[in-house]
């Protein structure tokens, strides 16, 4: 049985997918989203096996959701009312890609994609290719998630085998690693420091040299972290630009 997960902004358009997936063996629809922090909720609570994700949705897109999630990932079916993205969705290396409104029959070939082997490469290591980075960050706090601007973050801290997002209202967690944020993250305004923390370069008020090439960065919230001995010039050169 192969569980899916419906997510679009639209009640009609998910309507549809019900009633034609319906129609096809072995599936079963575990649960729908109407946004991009109840699609990260979902996924996390649910365990889907595939996600019919749409890319337009008010406040987070259907490629920052896909940004979002740590491995093991489902696997991801874009779909969209605007043919524009087919090419950025195949370069995402999604098992199919769905102009709305879906046909039985285009459908039922998605479902033979679905069942072929999966991608040995995963939907997000394309996205900044695709996309542009991202400029938008799902972040979780309490019980809920939270679409956090990029310019609001201050750093990113390992913490306990966790991801902490400083922002100046408060601190988020997140599932991705360090690794992965690094990856995505736009070189020009986010600036790894050490093993253990990635620093908004807006956000930092001072560079403080401590001696034996080693040196603390003082953050907008007073916050100070360690700047490793190895970084710790090309940091300087990153502030000087």
């Amino acid at each position: 049985m192969i569980r899916v997960l419906l997510v679009d902004d639209e009640e009609p358009a998910r309507e549809r997918l019900r009633r034609l997936l319906a129609a096809v063996q072995d599936i079963e629809i575990v649960g729908e989203a109407e946004d991009g922090p109840q699609a990260v909720e979902q996924i996390a609570e649910l365990e889907p096996d595939v996600v019919f994700l749409d890319i337009q949705m008010p406040g987070c897109s259907g490629l920052e959701v896909a940004s979002s999630l740590s491995d093991p990932r489902p696997r991801i079916i874009f779909c969209t009312a605007y043919d524009q993205h087919a090419v950025d969705a195949f370069e995402l290396h999604a098992v199919d890609y769905l102009l709305k409104p879906v046909s039985q029959a285009r459908l039922d070939a998605a479902i033979e994609r679905l069942r072929g082997p999966a991608s040995p490469r995963a939907v997000t290591e394309k996205v900044n290719e695709a996309s542009g980075f991202p400029r938008r960050l799902l972040a979780k706090k309490g019980s809920r998630f939270h679409v956090v601007p990029h310019d609001a973050v201050l750093y990113f801290l390992s913490e306990g085998g966790a991801t902490k997002l400083q922002a100046g209202d408060g601190h988020y967690w997140m599932q991705p690693t360090l690794n992965d944020l690094e990856k995505r993250l736009d070189p020009r305004q986010f600036f790894r420091v050490s093993r253990s923390a990635i620093v908004h370069l807006d956000a930092v008020s001072e560079v403080v040299p401590l001696g034996g090439g080693h040196a603390e960065v003082v953050m907008r919230d007073d916050a100070r972290l360690e700047v490793s001995r190895r970084r710790y010039k090309d940091l300087l050169e990153f502030l000087e630009q």
